[in-house]
């Protein structure tokens, strides 16, 4: 499977003129042994520097492509982040023209980032099926603590082998699967905001997107049995949704409430006295979950004219004790620009309807619970060690650790106590 993404550069029906960095991306078995093809089509030329983690370099079926350089970064406590980004800095040799990375989610971004700073091209060889960045324009970091984009490069091209991808450990698939279904309440809070405010829309971006989903829908219960169509379909998936945040330029159609949900956990506040080691799809799946049933009982409110209120952002001195002296800064500067100024009772009320045909695209919440415990993935708090109890506090501060308009955020001008105790 080839995905000729040069194609989508130019002009679009939205009004915009879109930039598509990737060529190709290239979804088969064996594809790995190509690179110096693909290179040399492409016009990359010189040195390269090869960036693994120690699991993916021992990875059953692993090619390994001749490099002037291999970097080998230790798997322990490997996150995208300042950390990783110092090693690869202080291991890379001078003279390298481009990097590869081989590897999932954490080498991705960390190359990606590195490969801005230093302004030379990248390539993308997942090993694994694990998340939707591999073709992302940004790196998602933790940035001392703060979770947040940073700038990064989106790869020359993409090579998918689905003979290394088909042999990685199921839960790194089934994170992927999760990553992909939070596109439901993603792509819902896109265009709640353009209801809402008249936020920028893309029909194709948003087709592109939505296409992924129903890719990943079809295929995913043909993972559980090692279906090699279904890593296949899931990987196609994967890289179709990064292609759509490039051609956005950010990740408007692919991040949400959800995402701000698993963003939350993975800064660890002051107030959360847990940890989770969970993927970070794995978290995004459950937070869909979450967004799911709490959207769509405010779906069930035909009229909410009485339950409106002024919108508020949470005063500083609650961010402060919530988060703590480390994030609450990080948090405040984020919130500075308040994606929800200038929004009023009123705009709220007469989107509503819109609102509400919006929510009913969703799957229910009861009904991606059934999906995921027929696939084998995490589907609840504890299944990502998070305690029951901290689910008001996940709702109601979940959307400050993202300045992005979401329904999440807009319900914070809808009275509580009408809503049911979820809420």
């Amino acid at each position: 499977m080839i995905i000729d993404s040069a194609r989508l550069n130019g002009p679009c029906s939205c009004g915009r003129e879109h930039l598509m960095v990737t060529r190709e991306a290239v979804i088969e078995a064996g594809c790995m042994e190509k690179l110096d093809f693909y290179a040399a089509k492409y016009g990359l030329t010189g040195q390269r520097a090869v960036v693994y983690d120690e699991n993916t370099y021992q990875a059953k079926n692993l090619v390994r492509p001749k490099a002037a350089q291999e970097i080998v970064l230790p798997p322990e406590n490997l996150h995208a982040n300042e950390i990783a980004v110092g090693m690869l800095r202080e291991r890379l040799k001078s003279g390298i023209d481009y990097l590869v990375a081989v590897g999932s989610g954490t080498i991705h971004d960390t190359t990606r980032y590195c490969a801005n700073e230093l302004g030379i091209p990248f390539v993308s060889c997942p090993t694994a099926a694990s998340v939707d960045g591999f073709c992302s324009t940004v790196s998602a970091m933790t940035w001392k603590g703060y979770k947040k984009t940073m700038p990064g490069v989106a790869p020359m091209f993409v090579l998918a082998d689905t003979d290394i991808i088909k042999e990685a450990p199921l839960y790194l698939a089934l994170s992927g699967a999760g990553d992909i279904f939070g596109k439901y309440t993603a792509l819902a809070d896109w265009k709640i905001a353009h209801a809402l405010t008249g936020e920028y829309f893309c029909p194709v971006i948003e087709k592109m997107t939505r296409q992924a989903v129903e890719a990943v829908y079809s295929c995913c219960r043909g993972l559980k049995t090692g279906d090699a169509s279904a890593f296949e379909q899931l990987t196609y998936a994967l890289i179709l949704s990064g292609l759509a945040m490039q051609l956005m330029g950010n990740s408007r159609p692919a991040s949400g409430c959800e995402h701000h949900i698993s963003h939350l956990i993975e800064m660890g506040p002051a107030a959360f006295d847990f940890h989770s080691d969970a993927l970070h799809g794995e978290k995004v799946g459950v937070g869909t979950i979450l967004a799911s049933r709490v959207y769509h009982q405010l779906g069930q409110i035909s009229d909410i004219s009485s339950l409106v209120r002024e919108y508020a952002f949470p005063e500083e001195s609650v961010i402060r004790s919530f988060y703590g002296e480390k994030l609450a800064h990080s948090i405040l500067e984020e919130n500075r620009k308040d994606c929800m100024a200038g929004v009023t009772p009123d705009m709220l009320i007469h989107a509503w309807p819109e609102i509400r045909s919006i929510i009913a695209e969703i799957p229910d919440a009861d009904s991606l619970y059934a999906l995921y415990e027929e696939i084998g993935a995490k589907k609840t708090l504890s299944d990502i060690q998070v305690p029951e109890e901290a689910l008001s506090d996940l709702l109601r501060f979940s959307p400050t650790a993202r300045n992005r308009l979401t329904l999440m955020r807009a319900r914070w001008m809808i009275r509580e106590a009408s809503c049911g105790n979820q809420l």
